[in-house]
């Protein structure tokens, strides 16, 4: 099922300035880094995966990092993890906001420290902290990360993405420094179910696109994969919450009768709160792509 199919969704529309030149800082800075830590959304991994992270990691050390874990039930977690092994990557999944997780990742980054440095010292040059980038998707949680591998909030995060707009280097220890680089989104996404997915979960910074068409498409997205994979997702998250049921509705339906029922016909007030609600995890634990191991 193609969720965009009954929505013209090319009005999602972003790319700002800033972000652009910050790529360009971020390519320049990336000559001096020896590990790039990737920041996902756990609960759509795929999407947040950056086209150019291939090109951007080169021959470093890569770790890849699954954030808001606890917005997806285990039994989704234990899938991605037999679809990650299968592609032979290793993900860690953290909850940045509450610190689960994180230490692993510190572990992970200092760990590819050790094997830098050691071939330095064979080299005839002196060790030295190792320098990693949290490159991702703006308000996937990298500077959330950082404060907590540095056990202090020394980096502005806000629920509004695209907060972090300038390059700077944190030191974490002896061994480690950070680069907190601003969320960096493709110039183009061709694939628009791919960035409605970003538009739900406000992934895609500083956007521009219609909150009725994303929140009705949300609904459409909840009411297929109820069907489609029942036993990975809350039981009626929609009904549960909202005392409407959208099994015969189509998604646009089903806002609109939404607002008659709970805002006084406020379409938009209504898109708002569905949206809303999911982002803070209100609707349950509900992840917005499987593997194909189901």
């Amino acid at each position: 099922m193609s969720i965009t199919e009954n929505y013209k969704l090319n009005l999602i529309q972003w790319y700002p300035g800033h972000i652009a030149r910050a790529e360009k800082q971020l390519q320049e800075q990336l000559k001096r880094v020896d590990v790039v830590l990737e920041v996902r959304d756990a609960r759509i991994p795929l999407t947040t995966s950056h086209p150019k992270m291939s090109e951007w990691v080169g021959s470093k050390t890569r770790v890849l990092v699954l954030n808001r874990v606890d917005m997806i039930l285990p039994s989704v977690r234990s899938l991605w993890e037999e679809w990650f092994r299968i592609q032979k990557e290793v993900p860690y999944y953290t909850n940045a906001q509450q610190g689960q997780g994180v230490v692993a990742v510190s572990k992970a980054a200092q760990a590819a420290g050790v094997e830098i440095n050691k071939r330095r010292r064979d080299r005839g040059m002196l060790p030295r902290p190792v320098r990693a980038v949290v490159i991702g998707f703006p308000n996937v949680g990298k500077s959330a990360l950082i404060n907590r591998l540095i056990g202090k909030r020394v980096v502005e995060s806000a629920a509004r993405p695209g907060v972090t707009r300038q390059l700077r280097w944190v030191r974490i220890s002896e061994q480690l420094q950070l680069l907190d680089a601003p969320g960096v989104i493709p110039a183009r996404l061709e694939n628009q179910e791919a960035a409605l997915k970003l538009a739900i979960c406000d992934d895609i910074g500083e956007a521009s696109y219609d909150n009725q068409l994303v929140a009705s498409a949300l609904v459409d997205l909840l009411t297929h994969l109820q069907t489609t994979a029942t036993n990975l997702l809350p039981s009626k998250p929609l009904q549960s919450r909202y005392e409407l049921d959208p099994t015969l509705m189509t998604g646009e339906a089903y806002l609109h009768a939404l607002a008659e029922h709970r805002h006084k016909g406020d379409v938009e007030r209504t898109a708002r709160q569905l949206l809303t609600d999911f982002r803070k995890g209100l609707l349950g634990t509900i992840p917005l792509e499987l593997p194909t191991l189901i």
